[in-house]
């Protein structure tokens, strides 16, 4: 057996501060009303930043409580394992923030949301490069990985059947479930990466947290804006108007309608779509428990997986030969599990040929909000004032507290005076000091070609 031997890297704790660029010293102190569009996990992260900036901050959202809405969906995976490097190294912010939880958000540690240092185990074969890429990108960003070979991976997960199954198919293809040839000889694991047991308790702490520094709630639909040479306030579907120097657009899968309102669609080159989604909840692997414990990329049979309490959850990484179900509403959709809970189920089932596959389908069905390169837009409109942190469903949840800081930074940075459009922020992340060009996100860029296209980024 090859022992598992660490990338050549150690984990950077830097000190840093943001980098504001060209900006002016103060704020104009008449601009102090921020309203954010949405509760989720990122329109929460948001409020807490502004909200500890001085803003008075109105955060509205259709549910009743924070994390609500797509949010209670998420598996809540926090991986490091992005195509790109400003994925990568904004994840591995985000994992230092996840961490110590309690200290960002200022709750005391027993009442926020737990992280699972699980680790990852992303199955490395030639159809993806072995993950070269996020190897040398690790390597950059300090971040911790081993190589484990098939003798590995067996002793850690004895259920798992290593054969090839590539490329995935479709359940009438004629050869699903027939090996292709070889086997899968190795893996990358990451083994700080791990998942947030309670997604919506963690989208609840960051509005606490918010609210303790006097965000308020607001519980309605947006339905309008007033506007004139910027954002003025957002009206709701009662007619009530809320005023507001800067709105921030966190509205999940309902973010390219509230866009569409306030007509800033027209220089955008990248449009964020709902997309129905399903996260298939499986049995335990029988005899094996308490065994395994391991998220697992599968990108061979097109799955991966997370344990969750009473079993494994399984979602997919949209392979090819599958139809992706766009939708017009992300608000109004049919939640029963479909067909697609099947594909699921059945492609996990080629690489653990023992787990019980249940009569009943259960699990959830949500809607995502995607870019075309699954890129979030995190940015500033046409409009002057108004900001967006759009497209960011599937594989935006592990970046959520450091989106929040990235886009009170940006706000900061034009209300001093910058112009991110003509002069992108550049931003020093505090934790681990990795800069970034949060430009990498602007509503104005092509697809990125270095994106994996699917929900790994």
């Amino acid at each position: 057996m090859e022992t598992p031997a660490f990338g050549k890297n150690k984990a950077l704790k830097l000190e840093a501060s943001y980098d504001y660029g060209t900006a002016v010293e103060k704020r104009d102190h008449e601009m102090n009303n921020a309203v954010v569009i949405g509760r989720g996990v990122i329109g929460s992260a948001i409020a807490l930043e502004l909200a500890r900036d001085g803003w008075n901050v109105t955060a509205i959202d259709r549910h009743g409580a924070a994390g609500h809405g797509s949010t209670s969906s998420s598996s809540g995976v926090i991986r490091f394992n992005y195509s790109t490097r400003d994925g990568c190294a904004l994840a591995w912010e985000g994992y230092n923030a996840w961490t110590d939880l309690a200290a960002h958000v200022g709750a005391p540690k027993g009442e926020v949301a737990r992280y699972v240092r699980s680790g990852f185990l992303a199955l490395a074969h030639e159809g993806n490069g072995h993950w070269a890429r996020q190897r040398r990108i690790s390597d950059e960003l300090g971040i911790l990985w081993q190589c484990w070979d098939g003798e590995a991976i067996r002793e850690r997960l004895p259920f798992f059947n290593l054969a090839r199954y590539a490329p995935p198919k479709t359940l009438d293809h004629g050869a699903f479930g027939e090996p292709t040839g070889g086997v899968i000889a190795s893996g990358i694991f990451w083994p700080d990466a791990g998942y947030i047991a309670d997604p919506m308790l963690a989208a609840q702490n960051l509005w606490d947290g918010a609210a303790r520094h006097g965000a308020r709630a607001v519980r309605g639909e947006v339905t309008g804006f007033r506007s004139d040479d910027r954002i003025r306030a957002v009206v709701l579907a009662d007619r009530t108007e809320i005023a507001a120097d800067v709105i921030v657009n966190a509205a999940g899968p309902a973010s390219n309608k509230i866009n569409e309102l306030a007509g800033v669609t027209g220089d955008m080159s990248v449009v964020p779509r709902p997309m129905r989604q399903h996260v298939v909840h499986m049995p335990p692997v029988v005899g094996h428990e308490g065994m395994g414990g391991l998220i697992v990329l599968d990108d061979d049979a097109g799955v991966y997986s997370r344990p969750e309490r009473g079993g494994i959850l399984v979602g997919s990484v949209e392979p090819e030969c599958d139809v992706l179900e766009w939708l017009d509403d992300g608000e109004a959709f049919d939640r029963t599990p479909g067909d697609q809970w099947d594909v699921q189920a059945m492609r996990y089932g080629q690489r653990v040929p023992s787990i019980g596959i249940p009569r009943r389908r259960t699990g959830v069905v949500e809607c995502y909000d995607v870019t075309p390169d699954w890129i979030p837009i995190y940015d500033r409109a046409s409009l002057p004032g108004f900001y967006m942190a759009c497209g960011t469903s599937g594989n935006q949840f592990k970046n959520a507290p450091v989106v929040g800081e990235m886009m009170a930074a940006l706000i900061g940075y034009e209300t001093r005076g910058g112009d991110h459009d003509a002069v992108p922020m550049r931003w020093r992340l505090p934790r681990t000091g990795n800069e970034i060009d949060i430009g990498f996100y602007s509503r104005h860029r092509q697809p990125n070609k270095d994106s994996s296209g699917t929900v790994l980024g």
